[in-house]
Parts: C-alpha cells; sequence; structure tokens
C-alpha cells in the first residue's frame, strides 16, 4: 500500500505549493479577475438602468406622438370641415346667380319674343289691310266701268248712309 498513499513529504510540499499558489492567485490574478467582473457587472447594471430609461422615454416619446397624431386629425378633421362648408356656400351662391342670370335672360327672352309678336301681327295686319284695299280697288274698278254701275254704287251707299 506503499504506492497509494502518498508519504508526509509529499502532502507537506503539496499544501505549502498550493497555498503559496493561492497567494499568488489572489494577489496578482483573482483581484484584476474580480475587479473586471465587478466593471462587467457595474457595467451591465449601467446599461439595463439606460434601457429602462430608454424605454421610458419611448413610451414618453409613443405617448407624444399619439398625442400629435389626435391633435393632426382633429386638425385635418376641422379643416375639411371648413373646406365642405365653404364649397357648399360657393355652390349655393353660385346657383343664386345662375338662377337670377337665368331669370334675367328669360325675362329678356319673354320680352323679344312679346315685342317680335306684337311685330308680327302689326305686320300681318298691314298685309291684310293692303290686301283688302287692292282687292276693295279690284271691285271698285270692275264696277265702276260703265257709268251705270256707278250710279247703282253711288245710290247704294246713300242707301246705307241714312239708314245708319
Amino acid at each position: 500500500m506503499d504506492i497509494i498513499t502518498p508519504g508526509f513529504g509529499l502532502i507537506f510540499w503539496t499544501t505549502i505549493v498550493f497555498l503559496l499558489l493561492m497567494v499568488l492567485l489572489s494577489k496578482f490574478a483573482w483581484k484584476p479577475i474580480l475587479s473586471a467582473v465587478k466593471e462587467r457587472e457595474a457595467s451591465i447594471d449601467k446599461a439595463l438602468e439606460e434601457a429602462q430609461s430608454a424605454r421610458a422615454e419611448m413610451q414618453n416619446l409613443t405617448s407624444s406622438n399619439e398625442q400629435l397624431l389626435k391633435e393632426a386629425r382633429q386638425e385635418r378633421e376641422s379643416i375639411v370641415k371648413e373646406a365642405r362648408v365653404a364649397r357648399d356656400k360657393m355652390v349655393a351662391e353660385a346657383k343664386d346667380i345662375a338662377s337670377g342670370e337665368a331669370e334675367k335672360i328669360m325675362t329678356a327672352a319673354a320680352a323679344q319674343i312679346e315685342g317680335a309678336k306684337m311685330a308680327a301681327v302689326t305686320e300681318l295686319k298691314n298685309h291684310v289691310a293692303q290686301i283688302a284695299v287692292d282687292m276693295a280697288e279690284k271691285v271698285l274698278r270692275s264696277e265702276l266701268k260703265d257709268p251705270a254701275g256707278q250710279k247703282a254704287s253711288i245710290d247704294r251707299a246713300l242707301e246705307d248712309v241714312k239708314l245708319n
């Protein structure tokens, strides 16, 4: 069993080397490693805090953006409403102006038609009178060709005058 069990000297020197290694590692390796880990932990904590603040800021920006969008929509709706009112007003004014102009045109056309009608009636009366005069002239010429016809016409005219 000598092979399996170590001797006292081996255990002593192994313990001394281990302790020496522990002291050297604690002075030169673990302090920098632990300080690096602590720095890393601090930077991670700082990054998490910054992320939290960025998230809060994003929420604030999102809510302010939503508010701005809401205000923009309301403004757009009011502008569209004003434009519709203005359009309806302009259309109504245009209709009023057009109906007034149409009424003026209709009145002028009616007056023109009445004038043309009166002119046509006057011309027709003049033409009928001219035809009547021409016919009377032809009838009188035919009756007044002979002297006996002239005397008979005069007698008839005198009798008609006495009766009236």
